[in-house]
């Protein structure tokens, strides 16, 4: 009966972890860059995944398979990039009509200039097309207003002001608009706003959008029931991480995702085929563990690097983004534990019937990831 009722609490853990979005279709928020020009005139550059809104792929799914829309977006996503660019030019009133660009709440009237579509490359990873929208800036010194239209998703807003290099930015969701951001002179954020926003943002990234990184900290739950192994490789993995994470952020160590993704498949597969094979801790493992950790704080920098997080919050944003990440994590495992170790940890049969079957599906995955993104 014990056994019985532990096969189906797996199956269910399972079936949760592989509901989650796998990262090659992620649907991210569109990057919104602002700049105001000293003659009178403004340009937004918009980074976007234009083949989901050209699908209308509601914002309420965080990944494109998930989405009954997903073979349009398919269909699009194989298109070249005049065709697809034809496409949305067609669709370009419409989405034009779901921006509001207002200073001093006068909405601005916008035209659709340019339209870089890239390659289209790996048909698995998204392709983000760069949009460039001019408009004219009122006399004087407005207040600027962004508003994006809830169907479009979300948008992190990056403004520089006319004869200032400093740049803000401001992460809206569900059609939120941004605060009056004066077209000239400061405009600051708070502590508290900044560190709420990159900690929701480092969460997010864990749960539920870094299925790979929940796979990696599975594995790393998975290899014994005792809360000291557990610690250990957790310790290292998070003090690895905050390293890379850091010095990603700076510039200091740059590295291609074309190295990076691959190498987070690998760490997934390692720990998974380790804990099918051994139940303890091995002297040679946190060390693996914090060289997997240097490699996935790479990857956690380059979320930020998209977002384009301002010198003057690197501080504040990077410890928030990093709490984001380890409440993620700590949140992981908590429900592993209540789905698994709270119940059947101490059974006899534990490690056949959870630990290696979990490990299984676990392996298979970054076997998968390895090859696709080494391919």
């Amino acid at each position: 009966m014990g056994s019985l009722r532990a096969f189906g609490m797996l199956i269910l853990f399972l079936c949760f972890v592989g509901t989650l979005p796998a990262s090659a279709h992620e649907i991210r928020p569109s990057i919104v860059t602002v700049n105001f020009g000293p003659n009178g005139h403004f340009e937004i550059k918009v980074k976007a995944n234009v083949e989901v809104l050209l699908a209308g792929i509601s914002p309420d799914h965080s990944d494109t398979e998930n989405s009954p829309e997903a073979q349009l977006y398919d269909d699009l996503r194989a298109l070249s990039p005049v065709d697809l660019e034809q496409k949305f030019r067609a669709f370009g009133p419409r989405w034009l009509a779901g921006i509001n660009v207002s200073f001093d709440d006068a909405r601005s009237e916008l035209q659709l200039d340019r339209v870089e579509v890239p390659l289209k490359g790996d048909l698995s990873l998204p392709r983000a097309t760069t949009l460039y929208v001019t408009g004219r800036t009122p006399s004087g010194t407005p207040n600027f207003r962004w508003r994006y239209d809830m169907a479009f998703g979300s948008s992190v807003l990056r403004i520089k002001q006319a004869g200032d290099k400093k740049m803000v930015a401001f992460w809206l969701k569900d059609g939120k608009q941004s605060d009056p951001i004066p077209v000239t002179g400061a405009s600051e954020r708070g502590v508290f706003e900044v560190v709420q926003q990159y900690m929701v943002l480092g969460f997010t990234h864990i749960l539920p959008l870094g299925l790979d990184h929940i796979l990696f900290v599975l594995g790393l739950y998975l290899l014994s029931a005792h809360i000291r192994p557990l610690l250990i490789q957790v310790t290292s993995f998070t003090v690895a991480h905050s390293v890379t994470l850091g010095l990603g952020l700076y510039g200091v160590v740059t590295v291609s995702p074309s190295i990076v993704e691959p190498l987070i498949a690998a760490s997934i597969l390692f720990v998974a085929v380790e804990n099918f094979v051994t139940d303890r801790l091995t002297p040679w493992r946190p060390y693996l563990v914090f060289g997997f950790g240097l490699i996935h704080g790479l990857g956690f920098a380059g979320v930020l690097h998209e977002i384009g997080l301002e010198r003057d919050d690197f501080v504040n944003g990077l410890i928030a983004f990093n709490v984001g990440v380890e409440l993620g994590q700590l949140a992981v495992i908590a429900i592993a534990f209540l789905a698994t170790g709270l119940w059947f940890r101490d059974q006899p049969w534990y490690r056949n019937r959870i630990v290696r079957p979990a490990s299984v599906v676990i392996g298979l995955a970054g076997a998968y990831w390895l090859v696709e993104r080494l391919m």
